[in-house]
């Protein structure tokens, strides 16, 4: 059982109220053949990969690695999608709950990106460790990119 696929699984025990019905394991393979060789795995869920709660079949995984966001759908058919967000591109995440479920935004510079139909009792969980996350991955990288202009500017 893949390192992706058992995260997903605690995940979707711990709020079964989720609506992810659609091959959570080939979705979670997905994550873990675009993962890097010496890259790591931090959390990871299944939701609905758009912002509509009348949406069952848009199943996706969300990762949190020590590098990136990864977004990883394979398509019933044919094909897959994968969707990769390095720190450069983070800006932030909301969280909307309704009646039953709720929906995560992440906004990024060039796209955002929902994950519906979550369980309300799990969304301070996904917002903490997404928040969390994204300001950690921030502050690194701005250190890279600081270091990196100081070198470039003395060269």
């Amino acid at each position: 059982m893949s390192q992706t696929y058992k995260m997903v699984k605690e995940f979707k025990n711990k709020y079964p109220f989720t609506i992810t019905w659609w091959r959570l394991k080939a979705h979670s393979k997905l994550v873990d053949k675009y993962l890097n060789p010496d890259e790591k795995l931090l959390y990871a869920f299944a939701g609905q990969n758009d912002n509509s709660h009348s949406s069952i079949l848009n199943t996706a995984v969300l990762a949190l690695t020590n590098e990136r966001i990864i977004v990883a759908q394979d398509r019933l058919i044919i094909g897959y999608k994968i969707s990769s967000i390095t720190p450069d591109l983070y800006n932030d995440v909301s969280v909307n709950s309704g009646l039953l479920w709720g929906i995560v935004r992440i906004d990024t510079v060039k796209e955002i990106i929902y994950f519906s139909n979550l369980s309300k009792k799990a969304l301070p969980e996904i917002q903490n460790n997404i928040s969390r996350y994204m300001s950690e991955a921030k502050k690194r990288f701005m250190k890279k990119e600081d270091s990196n202009w100081i070198f470039f500017y003395f060269s």
